[in-house]
């Protein structure tokens, strides 16, 4: 049985789940979900949130953990400062980021939408709770939006929209606090208004932004707006992990009856599905774009088939080609390919961002300048050195040649004192035996050091004279 031919009717195609067929808005009024998945899910956006409004507070060595100060070019992660020179870290990054992008979503189809969406976190797990606790279920929001306004309907209007509004401007101070720092963060708070008036115009359109979007547009985000919302349904093929119904083991559907035979398919047709989905498709229908993945719909089937005794898996994680067949999902030859590509790719990342050195140094001869020859027969080359200290410390360093009998001698001071988060530019005579310099040129290995440490090797060359 081909899945063409269950549905004659497709007009649900025509449109967005969240538009009528006359055009209007379809609001979605979502059944609280509850189950396995839903519980998993919880503990995720409980553990993602604290992370989120967490963040800001955690500082290593007295810098901030992550810090994204896009108005100063600065930015902190994992306690490590990235200047301009860590572009190409930055480059590998964002060519990583769009890989793994593809692969995923070939692979586990809209599991971040469904799991760790930000959108998806705050919409369910924050907004849509304090709708449930305060207008009740959905078919007493319905009843409260259709009724007149009268004294309860006002108070439990405004205090929603309240509790949305206060969120949404925690929401911007937190984010506030990943562009300037907490530290800078509180000390705005505490300043009278009229020094910060147009950061804090900033924080209010942000957070009217937010509780837009969060009180109004909703689930459109994930529908019409997200951009990898639409990237999905190019990448996705027949072996991509979705949220599916099985219309092999549910069709013919009919209502379940007691103590009968059932010679119908499973699906009982008790729409609990369609009641949970937070964006108002049925997904009986087959893969749609509007789905975001979340699986309150596998709960809630999972639910009413232990109900009536029958087996659980009818709405499921699995493939087109997987409901096709019959089979469960496994990890085929390509998606075990992906799989070790992504974790390839993520391991390369990772190893990028702590390889990444705290001290960039770079030594290279004065230009036009040849060797000078010394007393005791020695003859010495004049270098500039830039350093750049991406630390909050500051601290000496001292420069040895490694790889020949040779001294350093600066120009003008008596130590290279780096400060924090600085560039320090040193000039320096570097000092060789003449028999040491048996080339034109020779390659010197410089050792920086730091408390007798060595932090760093560069390379550059010293020239002598033509033998």
């Amino acid at each position: 049985m081909e899945i063409d031919d269950i549905y004659e009717d497709e007009s649900y195609r025509d449109r967005i789940s969240t538009v009528t067929e006359d055009g209007k808005r379809n609001w979605v009024y979502a059944l609280k979900p509850k189950g396995v998945y839903y519980n998993y899910r919880t503990a995720l956006a409980v553990l993602y949130l604290l992370v989120f409004f967490g963040l800001p507070f955690i500082k290593v060595n007295g810098m901030p953990f992550v810090l994204l100060n896009v108005l100063e070019g600065k930015f902190i992660l994992f306690s490590k400062i990235f200047w301009p020179n860590d572009f190409h870290i930055f480059a590998i990054a964002m060519i990583t980021f769009i890989v793994f992008i593809a692969l995923f979503t070939i692979v586990f189809g809209r599991l971040f939408c469904g799991w760790i969406c930000p959108q998806t976190i705050f919409m369910e797990f924050v907004f849509r709770k304090i709708e449930w606790w305060i207008e009740g279920s959905p078919a007493k929001q319905r009843l409260l939006d259709k009724a007149d306004w009268t004294f309860t309907k006002v108070w439990k209007k405004a205090l929603k929209h309240i509790l949305f509004f206060l969120f949404s401007f925690l929401v911007a101070h937190t984010f506030l606090a990943y562009i300037l720092g907490i530290d800078e963060i509180s000390k705005i708070i505490t300043e009278p208004l009229s020094n910060n008036l147009s950061l804090f115009l900033g924080i209010i359109g942000f957070a009217l932004t937010f509780y837009g979007v969060f009180a109004f547009v909703r689930e459109i985000v994930c529908t019409t707006i997200c951009p990898y919302g639409r990237l999905q349904g190019v990448l996705f093929d027949q072996d991509t992990m979705l949220v599916a119904y099985d219309y092999k083991r549910g069709e013919q559907r009919g209502k379940f009856k007691k103590n009968e035979e059932r010679i119908l398919g499973d699906c009982i047709d008790c729409h609990q599905c369609v009641n949970v989905c937070p964006t108002g498709i049925d997904i009986r229908n087959g893969t749609q774009l509007d789905c975001v993945g979340c699986t309150a719909c596998m709960d809630a089937c999972d639910f009413m088939m232990d109900k009536v005794g029958l087996p659980k898996g009818l709405i499921r994680y699995a493939s087109e080609n997987g409901i096709e067949k019959g089979e469960k999902l496994h990890f085929t030859p390509k998606i075990k390919a992906y799989t070790a590509i992504l974790i390839l790719l993520t391991v390369v990342l990772v190893a990028l961002l702590f390889s990444r050195k705290d001290i960039d140094v770079s030594i290279s001869r004065v230009g036009g300048q040849l060797y000078q020859e010394q007393p005791d027969n020695k003859l010495s080359n004049l270098f500039n050195a830039n350093i750049i200290n991406k630390t909050n410390q500051t601290f000496p360093v001292e420069f040895r040649v490694e790889n020949y009998d040779g001294k350093i001698q600066l120009v003008g001071e008596h130590a290279i004192q780096l400060k924090k988060e600085d560039i320090t530019k040193s000039t320096f005579f570097i000092i060789l035996n003449k028999k040491d310099v048996k080339k034109r040129s020779i390659k010197l290995e410089i050792g920086i050091y730091r408390n007798n440490k060595k932090i760093q090797t560069v390379s550059t060359k010293f020239l002598g004279p033509f033998v």
